[in-house]
């Protein structure tokens, strides 16, 4: 008889020794074995608890791969009994509770959060605070329109929760007033510290037809095609590219537009050209264009010069084009020089003999 009552004691001393669990208690456990879809915890309870890969992560995730026996984990017990004697546990719900809490905080707080886009979807974006969804839709996650949201996948982005209603399961992301907060930021920091004449560091943010934007990193300035080379630029898109790293010179500021010139004054050809075009100097050059009343004579890089259609020959030419073809190269005299205005006038017919001369000449020889 007392062998038995000794056997009763043991066995109510050995229950006392475990812990006495609930549903929905929070409870650590170590981590016994694990498969690919289940894994078995020791809670200090009398049967080892199961945790399901279903009850771990909202992802289709190998257990294997993300625990180890004698890994510690903070649990939820799901229920005290699954039929056979086994507790239920979850350590997704767990984590969803916390960040919902955390997520309410943020909301509350207007905190800026980071996190890592899971999933891309037609929408939008959805990303995990602490195994919680957050949905940010497509219109809120740039301050400009993307079609293509797949660049995001895997990417860690920062965002504010603008509406937080977990019981509808509704908790919703913002992320372009974020941008366009730093933008604007970033703009008056960058307005209070240029001036007209500064020389700036930008990238090339877009290309066309007409000249670049520059990102000067908070506001974008034109750099216009007629400010892109002392020279002349036909295509901007053959000349720059998204992503090239200029020098660029602030011509103006105008409100919170910038304009931008890589026509710096050291540089001005029109210095040398004072020294090398001086009236009355013979000089060569190429077609760079042609009108109905001459064509231009590019000297040097920046430095055009007029031939007027009356000037090409003593000759009549009634169209420049009937005699003269862009890239041709001709000579000609320099016979008006204008710095102030930077003009310069040639003439091809000044550079022609005169038949009476030449007649007049032979005559005098034979004489």
């Amino acid at each position: 008889m007392s062998e038995e009552l000794n056997f009763g004691q043991m066995l109510e001393e050995q229950d006392e020794s475990f812990k006495k669990i609930r549903n929905g208690a929070v409870v650590e456990g170590t981590v016994l074995d694990v498969k690919p879809d289940v894994a078995y915890l020791n809670i200090g309870y009398k049967s080892d608890g199961i945790l399901t890969k279903d009850e771990y992560s909202n992802e289709n995730v190998d257990l294997t791969t993300k625990l180890q026996a004698g890994d510690k984990l903070e649990i939820k017990i799901l229920k005290i009994n699954d039929g056979e004697g086994q507790p239920v546990l979850t350590y997704k719900r767990l984590a969803q509770e916390k960040g919902n809490k955390r997520i309410e905080e943020a909301f509350n707080n207007k905190e800026v959060l980071t996190a890592k886009v899971s999933q891309v979807l037609n929408g939008g974006l959805t990303v995990l605070v602490e195994d919680t969804r957050v949905f940010i839709p497509a219109s809120l996650v740039s301050d400009i329109y993307e079609k293509d949201l797949t660049k995001y996948d895997g990417q860690e982005i920062e965002f504010r929760i603008t509406e937080f209603n977990p019981r509808r399961r509704r908790i919703i992301g913002d992320r372009r007033h974020l941008i366009a907060e730093r933008k604007a930021e970033a703009a008056r920091e960058l307005f209070s510290r240029i001036q007209v004449g500064d020389v700036v560091e930008g990238t090339v943010k877009n290309v066309t037809d007409f000249g670049a934007f520059v990102d000067l990193g908070g506001a974008d300035g034109l750099l216009h095609i007629s400010e892109m080379s002392w020279g002349r630029v036909e295509n901007p898109h053959k000349n720059f590219h998204v992503g090239d790293q200029l020098t660029v010179l602030i011509k103006d500021i105008k409100d919170e537009k910038i304009a931008l010139s890589l026509k710096f004054p050291d540089e001005n050809p029109w210095i040398e050209a004072s020294g090398r075009f001086a009236t009355g100097t013979v000089v060569k050059g190429k077609i760079a264009r042609m009108t109905d009343f001459g064509a231009f004579v590019e000297l040097l890089p920046g430095v055009d010069a007029l031939l007027h259609v009356s000037q090409i020959s003593k000759n009549h030419v009634d169209k420049p084009s009937d005699v003269l073809h862009i890239g041709d190269e001709i000579e000609a005299k320099v016979v008006d020089f204008n710095a102030d205005d930077r003009k310069i006038s040639l003439s091809m017919k000044a550079l022609e003999t005169e038949p009476a001369n030449e007649e007049a000449s032979e005559a005098e020889v034979q004489e």
